[in-house]
């Protein structure tokens, strides 16, 4: 199965009943890698990188807004997050999908939004939004020149998609190695590279079985803290 953070990481604690276990039901075979995303603001907030907005924010307590696309979506929890580890208190408004939230964003109607790099791109370049902080650990190869949130002074903020193929639990050890082969042969292929790096995709910097199985553990601990903390509940 090729997965992504929702259904790896996330859902687990989104939803009360949910017929899988996402670290016991599954064995990892290898991490395709993550989409990074943006913090990025309307041009008529008065701020210009992370701390600024932090100030701006602690000085003016309720009035900036974050849109997301739905209640639980990564652009959702991102704010949770960062409201928790930079003690502001960004209000979230959810929308139905990245479109309508952009739109507003664009608008004016919101402050700001966490959405993905190559989404974005195209508003930060005509300057229509300002971009603040990548959420990943790593800068962005879409956008070098913007620091992460994490480099700014918020600790610990890391944010992205990640995708990666599991198989069943149980699979044998040969097949799993047989598979990660398979699969780390074909991402060093120059087509499959062109084609990911141009949807955004920033590889994983291991392709092991063991390096996705800790890591999806590591994201199920985090974000159900997270999940805990908004009160998102999907069911």
């Amino acid at each position: 199965m090729f997965g992504t953070s929702a259904p790896l990481a996330i859902n687990v604690s989104l939803y009360r009943k949910i017929n899988y276990d996402p670290v016991k039901s599954f064995a990892p075979v290898i991490q395709i890698g993550q989409l990074p995303n943006v913090l990025v603001v309307n041009p008529s907030v008065p701020v210009k990188n992370v701390s600024e907005l932090i100030a701006y924010g602690k000085a003016h307590p309720g009035k900036l807004s974050y849109a997301s696309s739905g209640n639980g979506a990564s652009s959702h929890l991102a704010g949770v997050l960062f409201n928790n580890l930079a003690g502001t208190d960004f209000q979230h408004v959810p929308y139905k999908g990245t479109g309508p939230a952009l739109n507003d964003l664009l608008g004016g109607q919101v402050s700001m939004t966490f959405t993905d790099v190559l989404t974005a791109l195209p508003f930060i370049k005509s300057g229509k939004v300002r971009a603040l902080g990548v959420t990943t650990k790593a800068r962005s190869q879409a956008l070098p020149d913007v620091p992460t949130v994490a480099e700014q002074g918020v600790n610990g903020f890391d944010v992205s998609v990640f995708f990666g193929v599991v198989a069943p639990a149980g699979t044998p050890a040969p097949v799993i190695a047989k598979l990660n082969h398979a699969f780390a042969e074909a991402l060093q292929k120059p087509d499959v590279r062109k084609t990911l790096l141009a949807q955004g995709l920033e590889f994983a910097p291991s392709t092991t079985p063991e390096q996705l199985g800790g890591f999806v553990k590591s994201e199920v601990t985090k974000w159900h803290t997270v999940v805990q903390k908004s009160g998102a509940q999907l069911d």
